[in-house]
């Protein structure tokens, strides 16, 4: 990869800039006997997508995913596990994040909120094809689930 520098204005000296991702969550969130949360984004990348963001500066991924959770979908979560890490630098059209994705429950009714455009909806996955799931997170495993999902080619919303 190539090396990237700037030179100090005052003293001529050559520092280097680093390039990292940027981390980022996301949360499968169960209502018991409603399904999957799943948001309408307002914010690019547009579409359906399991509530998420970035990680504010001083904040643990867990508290960053209970964060987004409450932003995104006005619902306290419980029993938050990490499920899985995504770090495709193509994942993101943006730029390259690196997404920790966690399990968790909730109970209520979701409400649409900050990056969420007036609709959340849940689902059972068995009645859901969800559309932007790169990496087929939600078709790959529901950890709720008692029979494991079989992944599937058209990933559309029915």
């Amino acid at each position: 990869m190539a090396r990237h520098t700037v030179q100090c204005p005052k003293c001529r000296t050559e520092i280097e800039i680093h390039r990292n991702p940027i981390p980022t969550v996301d949360i499968i969130i169960e209502i018991e006997n409603a399904g999957i949360v799943l948001i309408k984004r307002k914010n690019p990348p547009h579409g359906w997508a399991i509530p998420g963001g970035f990680v504010d500066y001083g904040e643990s991924l867990e508290e960053a995913a209970a964060r987004e959770a409450k932003e995104e979908t006005n619902l306290e979560v419980e029993d938050l596990r990490q499920f899985r890490a995504y770090s495709d630098p193509n994942r993101d059209p943006r730029f390259h994040t690196i997404s920790m994705v966690f399990i968790a429950k909730a109970k209520g009714k979701p409400e649409a909120r900050d990056d969420a455009l007036h609709r959340v909806h849940s689902s059972r996955l068995d009645r859901l094809r969800p559309p932007k799931d790169p990496d087929g997170l939600l078709s790959v495993a529901c950890p709720f689930e008692k029979e494991p999902r079989i992944d599937r080619p058209d990933r559309s919303v029915e």
